[in-house]
């Protein structure tokens, strides 16, 4: 009996012991302090958007420079930094796509894309800071029937060419474009490199390829997009044709009882939904021929280095206000495997992270 009890009692702990010896490895790390020098009297707001050129300036999307009334304010500011974080500029200002401002990225070409939430609006930018194309249209502010957009269940069926409260945007190496829509359309519109529409893919669901939510959008070498599924806790794969290849789930372990939210009810350890673990807020994929994908959630608040194909090779950080810690990083800028740049909501800030890989 007392060998049954021992062996019972082992078989009940190696699942565990099991899990402890597969998780995914710490990265060491430095986070650089004042990434970017604020002019005086120009503050950021929550940092939404984060993005480096060739040139290694970076480039913030901030929700800054807020006028308007506490509800509905407009709240968009694009500023660039040189690569050691000196101001250049801001561009497109009181640019009337301006309302809410959700992530910005920089194409092959040096162009600067911004997609605004409250908008509803994508821009191109050249690299002189002109606007050179323009994806979407905002309500129209004289319309008796404008207001905020509302969620029904099930949604409204999509418009091409249209979108409801968009998130991200990435590109293919024929320069066709990738724009996740978003909010409420829950789906990936698809546009040739001079802006023609082609076609969406995804729809809203919680089964294979569907989406809730799809908050960012990367593609990888091959042409592959890759969706933060972030409604739905996982990454959705698809081919640059939307057909749906498969999907990626983080759930590494932590410390529950010992992991504190930065802010709200901590959330459910088996909770599937933007504040659950594993909850893909932001997705980026590295250039060159051995590609990383790098992903964060809100909780724990990690950044998690993974392969392509879904192995997560190590985590970095957790909740907090400190250095090394982060408050629901909502984009990353990955330039190089060993050098990221993450924007965070909560703390109003851009940490540059600088990775010691071990040997």
């Amino acid at each position: 009996m007392k060998r049954f009890a021992l062996a019972l009692a082992f078989f009940l702990c190696a699942p565990l012991a099991l899990l402890a010896q597969q998780a995914a490895p710490e990265i060491p790390f430095d986070s650089a302090p004042n990434v970017v020098k604020m002019p005086d009297n120009m503050y950021l707001g929550e940092v939404a958007g984060v993005a480096v050129n060739s040139k290694g300036h970076i480039f913030i999307f901030s929700r800054g420079n807020t006028t308007g009334p506490a509800y509905a304010a407009g709240a968009a500011q694009l500023l660039e930094f040189d690569r050691d974080g000196k101001y250049i500029r801001e561009i497109g200002h009181n640019l009337y796509a301006w309302s809410f401002a959700h992530t910005v990225r920089i194409d092959k070409d040096d162009n600067i894309w911004a997609a605004d939430k409250g908008s509803d609006m994508v821009i191109k930018f050249n690299p002189q800071g002109q606007v050179i194309m323009v994806f979407g249209r905002k309500q129209e502010a004289s319309d008796e029937g404008t207001e905020p957009l509302k969620h029904p269940k099930p949604p409204l069926a999509p418009v091409d060419g249209m979108f409801r409260q968009v998130t991200d945007m990435a590109w293919n190496a024929a320069g066709d474009t990738f724009i996740s829509d978003g909010y409420i359309n829950s789906r990936v519109a698809k546009y040739d490199k001079n802006g023609k529409w082609i076609k969406s893919f995804g729809e809203p669901g919680s089964g294979p390829g569907q989406l809730n939510t799809p908050h960012s959008i990367a593609t990888d070498a091959q042409g592959n997009v890759y969706v933060a599924n972030r409604g739905n806790s996982r990454i959705e794969v698809f081919d640059g044709d939307g057909k749906y290849l498969r999907n990626i789930k983080i759930s590494e372990p932590f410390e529950y009882a010992n992991t504190v939210p930065i802010i709200g009810n901590k959330p459910p350890v088996d909770l599937v939904g933007t504040m659950g673990p594993g909850a893909p807020w932001t997705v980026c994929i590295t250039p060159g021929p051995n590609q990383v994908l790098y992903a964060s959630d809100a909780f724990p608040g990690r950044v998690y280095k993974l392969s392509l194909d879904g192995k997560v090779l190590g985590m970095m950080g957790g909740t907090g206000r400190e250095m090394k810690q982060f408050g629901w990083i909502h984009e990353i800028a990955c330039p190089s495997e060993n050098e990221i740049y993450v924007g965070e909501l909560l703390n109003w800030r851009v940490q540059k992270l600088q990775m010691h890989p071990k040997k």
